[in-house]
């Protein structure tokens, strides 16, 4: 079937009596959803950045410098977490709260929020907005949007509020009722949407102080890795019973979420088992403990238990890699996603088995979404070696190995440092900003939006074949 026969189907199921969420519009070119997600990011970030500037955003009472509002917009809305000044001490209540909404957005997407409510009170959101709707939580077609959108929202508000109660079990009796309920909420859903942001003041320690404490590592795992799933995740589960199966990409998801934790758990456990800096000090509980925890904060997530700065350079090598990929596609996560990870693989195993097509669990995955897995990894690794190449060269005292995690850890929206954040001079202080706005929009879809005219027809020029050496 071709795609504008597809589309057609899908309209028409739409439209239909129990979908009556569209519009009759003229269609629209499909760089215009990418175009207007991006500039919902970048409205987002500009307004988050014009509130930070301001003095009631500061405990201070001051002006913030514009660079350091924007940095600090920027990595709230792209849900990365690398910070210039403490979140807990540096920003007032009011910014605090300017910061989490910004990460709720950010999480979930402007656009996703607009449609839900747009679903809610039974306004119609055209064509159009269900192209844009659609790119924006990643769905293939029409026909399941309205039920996704809710699933969204209300399992994110559930889900996070279901966290900050765990979370208030043990943050409540430390820092009273009030303030401790704060912490838990703003850790809630900064964990859930991958942020990686707290309000534990002093040196940016994170979640140190509870390297032992199994109520904070597994309720705030169980977030990042729930928001890391994806939202289409979810709602196949949930209809897994009326559906009696669950989609490939489900499968793959879950799978290669436990495999990337389980590996990255075991890397941690092995490689800093003795590094007095890190694990070495610790009970061999807390070693676990530890281990699984910065292996799934490593999915995006930006927390961190241990010391990150003291890791050995070839666990903050692989650490690295872990982060590229990141988690799921329509997730809060970044990365370049799992799936693709998943499919390279897959890719290379049918290469060396001489097969022409690459097989997932039986089924056949489409020439395209090897060309786009190809494209995203490769744009990515050009984007990480740029950022860590200017770190370097920038020349204020940052090692290679500790600018290829700063790179990575703002590529793929994740937050994590090994401490050298405080060091970047102005120009990598901006590439950082560009990078970590780059890796949450994602780099197809800026190309996308940045494409100034499309060439919609399809081609139908026979070309002649070359030949060409590779390997």
């Amino acid at each position: 079937m071709k795609k504008r026969d597809k589309l057609i189907l899908d309209i028409k199921q739409a439209n239909s009596k129990n979908n009556p969420i569209i519009n009759r519009e003229d269609a629209v070119s499909p760089t215009a959803p990418a175009r207007v997600i991006v500039l919902s990011f970048l409205l987002v970030i500009l307004v988050g950045t014009a509130l930070l500037c301001m003095p009631f955003s500061s405990v201070e009472g001051k002006f913030t410098d514009p660079l350091t509002a924007m940095f600090t917009a920027t990595t709230s809305t792209c849900v990365t977490g690398l910070i210039l000044v403490d979140t807990g001490s540096y920003w007032s209540f009011w910014g605090q709260l300017i910061i989490l909404l910004l990460v709720q957005i950010g999480g979930i997407g402007l656009v996703t929020f607009s449609a839900f409510f747009m679903v809610i009170f039974r306004q119609k959101l055209g064509l159009n907005g269900m192209l844009l709707t659609q790119s924006s939580v990643g769905l293939d077609s029409f026909r399941h949007l309205k039920t996704l959108l809710k699933v969204i929202v209300l399992s994110t508000l559930v889900i996070e509020s279901v966290g900050a109660a765990l979370l208030s079990i043990r943050f409540v009796p430390m820092f009273g009722i009030s303030e401790g309920i704060w912490r838990s909420v703003f850790t809630s859903i900064s964990a859930y949407c991958n942020a990686g942001l707290d309000l534990l003041e002093g040196d940016f320690t994170s979640l140190t102080a509870f390297s032992g404490d199994v109520l904070v590592n597994c309720t705030v795992m169980g977030l990042i890795i729930l928001g890391g799933l994806g939202f289409l995740v979810f709602q196949d589960i949930i209809f897994y019973r009326k559906n009696d199966r669950l989609m490939l990409h489900t499968k793959v998801v879950l799978i290669a979420t436990a495999l990337f934790t389980l590996a990255g758990a075991l890397m941690f456990f092995a490689f800093e088992y003795q590094n007095p800096k890190t694990l070495g000090g610790l009970p061999f509980g807390e070693k676990v403990l530890a281990s699984f925890f910065q292996s799934v904060t490593l999915r995006t997530a930006g927390f961190n238990t241990i010391d990150f700065a003291g890791l050995g350079d070839h666990t903050k090598f692989l650490s690295s890699v872990f982060m590229f990929f990141g988690a799921a596609p329509g997730s809060t996560g970044g990365g370049v996603k799992i799936t693709t990870f998943a499919v390279l693989l897959m890719t290379v195993v049918a290469t060396y088995r001489n097969r022409q097509e690459t097989v997932i669990m039986g089924r056949r995955i489409d020439q395209g979404v090897v060309y786009k897995s190809m494209s995203l990894v490769a744009a990515g690794i050009l984007v990480v070696a740029a950022l860590t190449a200017v770190i370097v060269f920038e020349d204020n005292g940052v090692e290679l190995v500790d600018a290829l995690v700063e790179a990575s850890s703002a590529f793929a929206t994740v937050g994590i440092t090994a401490g050298a954040t405080l060091k970047l001079g102005l120009l990598s202080k901006v590439l950082v900003i560009v990078t970590m706005f780059i890796g949450r929009v994602g780099t197809l879809s800026l190309i996308m939006a940045l494409t100034l005219k499309e060439n919609q027809r399809e081609d139908k020029i026979v070309r002649p074949k070359g030949e060409i050496m590779v390997g």
